[in-house]
Order: structure tokens, then C-alpha cells, then sequence
């Protein structure tokens, strides 16, 4: 009870996130093959900390893929999930650790000019069933205040009557990849230029 109370086209290329601790890039993953599409690291988790669910990739039953959407919450550099006691997604886990995990951050249809203008994260690394029930109480405090927030005795009934029942699940990113369509790309860089054209005007007025 106490315990509860107290948990209340030239971009840079693809980078690993950054947590509380820096990640060092790893020769396992495939750069982009497209540069100028990819997304800083910084645009990446500013996706995962805005988005609410995205689909978790892990190897399944006989060898063959199993992607389920589901909810999340981003922290410190790594992402939070929570599950049911057992299930195909649990078995899955248990059996092996590595996983990707992707967020639709813009999936805008283009019918007239046959394309679709989006924006994308997809995170690589180890995922794991929290054991240490502090740790626990922690991630189950985040996805109240995540969804729920400044409902603190709401999220403390629902801790001690409901905690018991579920698994809080972390993934440790160790690659953090992210692209969008070549349109919002080039209208971003519209928008930079014109930006820094009116700021130039601007400190050119002011001399």
C-alpha cells in the first residue's frame, strides 16, 4: 500500500535512441537506403512520446512472425507495454527477446496522385517481463498517468485491485529507425527555407 502511494536530401544517418544512457550504433542493423527520407533521432521520439499504440513484432509459435497492436508508453529511452497473464504474446517473449516494435505516425492517402504521404518509427532491440515488482509498481504508474493523469486515487484503487493480474512488459531500444514519404520531405525543407529567408530579412531590417 505504501509502496503504491510512493510510485504515484542530407540528414544525419540513422542513429540509435538515446536514453538516460548513449547507445552505441550497431553494424547488425541496415542503414536507410533512402537518406534524405530519414528521420532525425530526435523527430523519432518525439513520435513515441506523441503516439498512444503501434504494432510489436516477435517470433511466434513455429517459427512464423507475430505482430499484435497494442498500447505503450515511452520513458527514458525505452518503451513499456502490459498484458494479460499468459497468451500467445507472453509465450512469445519468454521464448526469445528480440523484437521491433512500429509506430504510423501520418498515414495520409493520396488517391489522385497514387501514393500515401506518411511518417513512420520502427525500434529494434530486447524485450523482457518486468520481474522486480518495484519496477512493476513504477510502469504501471506510468501508463496511468500516461492516460489517465492527476488521477492519483483512482490509479491507486485500480493498482491494488488489478496488479496482480497483469505483466508489465520493457523493451530496451537498441536501434531507432525512422522514415517518411519524399513529399513531406520536400515541403519540409520548403518550410525550413522560407523560414530562414524570412530571418534573414528580418535581422537584415533590424540593422
Amino acid at each position: 500500500m505504501e509502496q503504491i502511494e510512493e510510485l504515484m536530401e542530407q540528414r544525419e544517418p540513422s542513429q540509435p535512441c538515446r536514453g538516460t544512457t548513449e547507445l552505441q550504433q550497431n553494424s547488425v542493423f541496415r542503414q536507410m537506403r533512402r537518406k534524405g527520407q530519414e528521420l532525425s533521432v530526435e523527430e523519432n521520439i518525439s513520435i513515441l512520446r506523441k503516439a498512444t499504440a503501434g504494432t510489436l513484432a516477435l517470433l511466434g509459435d513455429n517459427g512464423y512472425p507475430y505482430t499484435v497492436p497494442i498500447s505503450y508508453v515511452y520513458a527514458d529511452g525505452k518503451l513499456y507495454f502490459h498484458s494479460a497473464l499468459n497468451g500467445h504474446k507472453i509465450d512469445a517473449i519468454r521464448n526469445y527477446d528480440k523484437a521491433s516494435f512500429c509506430v504510423i505516425a501520418k498515414d495520409d492517402v493520396q488517391p489522385e496522385k497514387y501514393t500515401t504521404f506518411y511518417r513512420s518509427v520502427i525500434a529494434f532491440g530486447r524485450i523482457h517481463i518486468i520481474e522486480d515488482e518495484t519496477e512493476k509498481l513504477k510502469t504501471a504508474s506510468l501508463f496511468g498517468n500516461r492516460y489517465n493523469p492527476n488521477q492519483d486515487e483512482a490509479l491507486q484503487q485500480e493498482l491494488e485491485k488489478g496488479l496482480s493480474r497483469m505483466l508489465m512488459i520493457r523493451f530496451d531500444i537498441e536501434h531507432l529507425t525512422g522514415k517518411e514519404a519524399i513529399e513531406l520531405m520536400k515541403q519540409r525543407d520548403h518550410n525550413q527555407r522560407c523560414m530562414n529567408s524570412t530571418e534573414s530579412i528580418q535581422k537584415s531590417s533590424e540593422r
